[in-house]
């Protein structure tokens, strides 16, 4: 029997980041396929390691129970890789934070592919002893690593200047589209359809959430702004500049994981605004392709290869406020609606779960052989 164990994120069912979804997607993708797969899960507390059958899938629980989450992190990658190098033949890493425990996989003989994600170590939010971790990070998974998957052209790109081309392979994320959604979802935060604009981003300067909330509330607006995000402005100066540019028009919902509720924001909203202004293909913007949303995105070579024509884009806060300015008070529904059907075009053409699930089967297969 074929089998592969997963590791990088922090386990399954998804409940966390596009990582998670993606691991459990793929999971039941291969063990339909026939493969035997493991996911590594981590857990708080102490304890010993456990493992428990999951829809066909192998789940293995490693307690960390280390406080801060950072290295909670780095301790269950570290305790995660120690206990698959010993008991599997073909691991897939997603993302390279810890790069450095994969010696273990060539010390015992373990094929590893990394996923390597977006370059991380460009990331405004990291200290410069972080970025300088992050960086060497890469360096050594590029070295360490059987194969490479980037999820994004730019991305591979630029892995081509650290490897030769032939250990890349180019695999976009997918999304579930999205036909509709119970307005229900949307009475806890008393929103109707059509009636707000949404970005959903963690609250960090390179998502442009202060640049998008700078030009929402430039002139009076008769909708709202939404923005889905763990808000902690006691801990982060940025977080307080955010809410002083903000105003009664402004919501902060906090970090929602509800895939449901999620699902219902982005379908009814009446905008999407990205911007994001690092990484390579982000799940929350295929998601919202996948939703059929009008999409307004900061513009960069990552957005601009994933949404392609179906969306507008700004570069700074004066293009921000003159395209919502059009969107939001002067473009007509019949506008609008076509934005809307140019990003469902746009998601089935590049982003449909079985296609890139295909190219992960095939894949892992020819790295296994």
């Amino acid at each position: 029997m074929k089998e592969l164990a997963i590791l990088g994120t922090r386990g399954i069912p998804a409940a966390h980041g596009g990582f998670e979804t993606f691991a459990e997607h793929l999971a039941h993708y291969l063990v339909k396929r026939g493969w035997k797969v493991t996911v590594y899960c981590q857990q708080e507390g102490k304890g010993s390691v456990t493992a428990e059958i999951w829809q066909d899938i192998t789940l293995v629980h490693i307690p960390v129970a280390v406080k801060s989450s950072a290295w909670a992190s780095i301790m269950f990658d570290m305790r995660s890789t120690w206990h698959a190098s010993r008991r599997h033949s073909l691991v897939l890493t997603l993302g390279y934070n810890t790069a450095c425990f994969s010696i273990l996989y060539r010390l015992f003989a373990v094929k590893n592919i990394f996923n390597m994600d977006g370059m991380e170590w460009k990331r405004q939010k990291w200290r410069f002893y972080e970025k300088i971790w992050l960086y060497c990070n890469e360096r050594i998974a590029c070295r360490l690593g059987h194969h490479l998957i980037a999820d994004h052209p730019a991305i591979a790109q630029h892995l081509s200047t650290r490897v030769q081309q032939k250990k890349i392979t180019m695999i976009p994320y997918g999304a579930d589209e999205v036909q509709y959604t119970d307005v229900e979802f949307l009475k806890p935060f008393s929103l109707t359809p059509q009636t707000y604009a949404l970005c959903i981003a963690r609250i960090e300067p390179e998502n442009s959430i202060l640049e998008i909330i700078s030009a929402f509330t430039s002139m009076p607006r008769t909708i709202r702004l939404v923005i889905l995000g763990k808000l902690e402005p006691d801990r982060h100066a940025y977080h307080r500049k955010v809410l002083a540019a903000a105003n009664e028009s402004v919501v902060f919902p906090g970090a929602i994981y509800h895939q449901q509720q999620v699902q219902a924001l982005r379908y009814h909203s009446r905008l999407y605004v990205h911007g994001h202004q690092v990484g390579g293909t982000n799940p929350s913007l295929l998601e919202s392709l996948a939703a059929g949303t009008a999409i307004l995105a900061h513009d960069n070579p990552f957005n601009r290869w994933v949404a392609g024509g179906a969306a507008c884009y700004f570069s700074n806060v004066k293009e921000c406020t003159k395209e919502m300015n059009r969107l939001l008070n002067e473009a007509s529904d019949d506008e609008l609606q076509r934005m809307r059907a140019r990003s469902v075009q746009q998601f089935h053409e590049k982003f449909q779960w079985h296609d890139v699930l295909q190219k992960y089967e095939q894949l892992l297969t020819h790295v296994a052989s």
